[in-house]
């Protein structure tokens, strides 16, 4: 099996991207046809966490390494870009005059923010998913020594953990009437997006160790489309306040058509015949720069209301999601290139010519050793 997935870092833009549209359709203004389909987009977060759970299984059920020293590289990983966009939400809020979050903010910094209604949103509020994969660091070695030698166990707890969202959602209907409370209960709550992630490990490990039937890539991409499509009339019928609503659905449900996703492209990596669509170049580029637009992105979408408001109807909006998406996605560019995996170098200890080019001959042997598989990593999440 490959040691770099590049399908799973092209479906990350593809995540974040629908993320955006989410915001954007919210925030900003509806446009026909993309707005109905991204009405539920966080969805997507969804998705992060499964691929987050897939990933750390492909990546160290082949490399083990000690509690202390994934919990170094998990924080390398994703805190530095965190405390920045955390400093640009901070001065944005402070530069619009609005109030600022700064107990929030701190809880924020430690990655505690996620568990308590009043400070889930932090100082930014795109890296409340941060909290819970805080969580889900914490949890991954104890569950990789527990379940990586016991093959027999994964697919039963795939089905447990898949049917665990449905049964989430259901049981809204016993909890309180505030929508808030209920809201931060079932979306927010790491506890609630644990079984997300499990899923993600336990699928992991069973491709990795060819444990689960192969899936076809093009129907697993069609299933999580129709979802999706299921949501526009479900929402004109049903009131996202009431527990029976797509707004927890749509984020509780839909966790094993991304784990069969993920399956699907995973495969097709091994097996070398992942489409240019995800594997290509450009995909794995805008995948690589998927954290920093997820994190930035909000903050522009703030200030620009606050200042402009929500355009009018029609081809403005059209235009300033164009000018918002755009504009997000080249500063997070820059933000990887300059921020993000400058940092990660550093703190994980690697050599300051890390970057560098390697000789000819070298790139030639690796080329060689790899067999001509991309060797992108895909493990950096939201």
């Amino acid at each position: 099996m490959p040691s770099r997935l590049p399908s799973l870092t092209g479906l990350r833009f593809w995540a974040a991207l629908l993320v955006v549209l989410y915001h954007l359709s919210r925030k900003v203004g509806e446009l026909p046809l993309l707005s109905p389909l991204a009405w539920y987009g966080r969805s997507g977060v969804t998705f992060f966490f499964v691929l987050s759970g897939f990933v750390l299984a492909w990546t160290y059920d082949a490399r083990p390494a000690s509690a202390v020293e994934f919990a170094r590289r998990r924080f390398a990983r994703i805190w530095p870009l965190h405390a920045l966009t955390t400093a640009l939400s901070l001065a944005a809020d402070a530069a619009l005059g609005a109030a600022l979050p700064v107990a929030a903010a701190l809880w924020s910094l430690a990655l505690l923010h996620t568990w308590a209604p009043a400070t889930v949103y932090g100082g930014n509020p795109a890296s409340w998913s941060l909290g819970a994969e805080a969580w889900f660091y914490l949890l991954f070695p104890s569950l990789l020594r527990v379940l990586g030698p016991r093959p027999r166990a994964w697919l039963p707890l795939a089905a447990l953990c898949s049917a665990l969202g449905p049964a989430l959602w259901a049981a809204g209907a016993l909890l309180p009437e505030d929508p808030s409370l209920r809201g931060f209960l079932l979306d927010y709550l790491p506890l609630t997006r644990t079984p997300q992630f499990v899923l993600g490990v336990v699928v992991g490990l069973a491709v990795r160790h060819g444990r689960l039937p192969r899936l076809r890539l093009a129907p697993a991409a069609l299933a999580v489309l129709a979802w999706h499509l299921a949501l526009v009339p479900w929402h004109a019928a049903v009131p996202d306040g009431l527990w029976y609503g797509p707004y927890s659905a749509s984020q509780l449900v839909p966790a094993p058509l991304f784990a069969a996703l993920l399956a699907a492209a995973a495969r097709r990596d091994a097996e070398g015949t992942a489409p240019r669509l995800l594997a290509g170049r450009a995909a794995v580029r805008l995948g690589e720069w998927s954290y920093a637009w997820y994190l930035v992105h909000e903050i522009g979408l703030r200030c620009w209301t606050a200042l402009r408001g929500r355009p009018e109807p029609g081809g403005a909006t059209a235009l300033v999601w164009l000018l918002l998406a755009g504009g997000s996605l080249l500063a997070a560019g820059a933000l990887y290139r300059r921020v993000e995996r400058p940092c990660e170098r550093l703190l994980r200890g690697a050599p300051r010519n890390a970057a560098a080019p390697l000789p000819r001959v070298v790139r030639q042997r690796r080329r060689e050793a790899s067999d001509g598989q991309t060797s992108v990593e895909p493990s950096r999440l939201t």
